[in-house]
């Protein structure tokens, strides 16, 4: 069955699923999520994909990326994945937010009472994403597909508990 028949017949997940494919960024980036029945590692999931169709609509040149208006929204679309994952993961773990926004330091604190390798991954996930593709806009794809991966771990290690 050809791709573009697969998608015409279903939805994006089940079209990834059936044709056996997954999303990539110009055969550099692929991520494989696991389904989950928790509605917001699903959400997580989504995000995590879209951020990876903008890095894919940022072009590629010489190993670098063309455009930083893409990487920019695709870091803060990784990361805002990562968030939901890790909010997920917290409220599992019966811990409640605080009435105003939670900073960057609040979860950190939150996940290294509870699992330090979560808590590593996180300030990891969050130097990459949030602060090198979300404001700096780095234009190195090597650099992009390490940062997605460690996203993706810190979404992993939270949906697995």
């Amino acid at each position: 069955m050809s791709q573009s028949d697969c998608r015409a017949k279903m939805s994006y997940f089940g079209w990834l699923r059936k044709c056996g494919a997954t999303n990539r960024l110009s055969n550099s980036v692929a991520v494989r999520l696991k389904e989950d029945k928790a509605p917001a590692f699903t959400e997580a999931r989504r995000y995590f994909l879209n951020a990876e169709d903008l890095l894919r609509k940022a072009g590629r040149h010489n190993g670098n990326f063309k455009d930083k208006k893409y990487v920019r929204l695709a870091g803060r679309a990784a990361w805002h994945a990562v968030l939901m994952a890790v909010d997920e993961y917290l409220k599992q773990k019966d811990i409640v937010k605080r009435k105003r926004r939670p900073t960057k330091d609040w979860y950190s604190d939150q996940l290294a009472r509870l699992n330090k390798k979560l808590s590593t991954a996180f300030n990891n996930a969050y130097e990459g994403l949030h602060l090198h593709l979300g404001y700096d806009g780095g234009q190195v794809v090597q650099a992009a597909r390490l940062f997605l991966h460690q996203g993706k771990q810190v979404i992993e290690l939270c949906r697995k508990g």
